[in-house]
């Protein structure tokens, strides 16, 4: 996957830190208003607790994403000027931030598109809709604010739904013994179940079992995988699988992942069954 479509938070200014707001919660040890650094950002940018996130109640921080939104406002759209040296540039950073990192997670999903070898039929779209967002993302933040990211979305779904339909088109009839709607999974028991295929966007697999699961070439965008157990399970092919997913989950060494992907440390701490 390109770098730029991966968080670098050395480039950054702290900004999903500063401008996001968060409550507290299983995922968060305190509330926080957006605009409000949080307050275990450092002066250089940095998180001070960084190694210690889950340990310290901030596990909510070690499953975001930014795609690559947080380097590209700081360095290209504010040209490295940070919001505490420039303080009347804050509010417009700020409010900038989430309509950029939505903008950057459809170039994440349209590249990964683009080189699949199942949607060349329709690469010439993938390559015109990056081009049109990436520029999209190069303009100046007076415009950047002004994105109708809806609209955008809407265009850009029906060509992930296409690449969905074409990963997926061997098992496009195939029928799965999953109870209840598909798009909500919380708790379900699907230990070894053959999920190959499955479209399962948006779906809601919160503590879901799917130990031993085969879960290759699954359209797996937007599904809400906190602490689903993944160990030992197959998601090999799957795709629009991020890695902020994959850190929300749990699993082991055993669990198979995409290549672009990583087992998150915590996992690591877990022998295989």
């Amino acid at each position: 996957m390109n770098s730029s479509l991966q968080a670098d938070c050395a480039r950054c200014f702290g900004l999903c830190c500063v401008a996001l707001p968060y409550a507290i919660s299983a995922d968060f040890a305190v509330d926080k208003d957006g605009g409000t650094p949080c307050r275990n950002l450092q002066d250089d940018f940095r998180c001070g607790i960084h190694q210690h996130l889950r340990d310290k109640g901030f596990k909510g921080c070690t499953v975001y994403e930014c795609f690559g939104a947080g380097q590209k406002v700081s360095r290209n759209t504010f040209s490295g000027m940070d919001w505490k040296t420039h303080p009347g540039l804050a509010k417009d950073m700020f409010d900038i931030f989430p309509i950029m990192q939505q903008l950057q997670e459809m170039l994440y999903y349209l590249t990964e598109a683009v080189n699949l070898n199942e949607t060349k039929a329709i690469h010439q779209a993938l390559e015109v809709a990056i081009d049109e967002i990436e520029k999209l993302t190069q303009r100046r933040a007076s415009e950047i604010k002004q994105t109708n990211v809806s609209d955008i979305r809407m265009k850009i779904n029906e060509l992930l739904i296409r690449t969905s339909e074409l990963v997926r088109a061997e098992f496009i009839h195939k029928k799965y013994q999953i109870k209840g709607k598909a798009s909500d999974l919380i708790g379900a028991k699907l230990q070894k179940a053959d999920l190959r295929g499955a479209k399962l966007r948006g779906a809601l697999l919160i503590a879901a079992d799917l130990k031993n699961a085969d879960l290759r070439k699954c359209d797996l965008i937007g599904a809400d995988l906190r602490d689903a157990d993944l160990s030992g399970a197959d998601l090999r092919g799957s795709i629009f699988l991020t890695q902020a997913q994959v850190n929300s989950a749990k699993g082991n060494a055993d669990t198979k992942l995409p290549v672009s992907l990583n087992h998150p440390n915590h996992w690591l701490k877990v022998k295989a069954k």
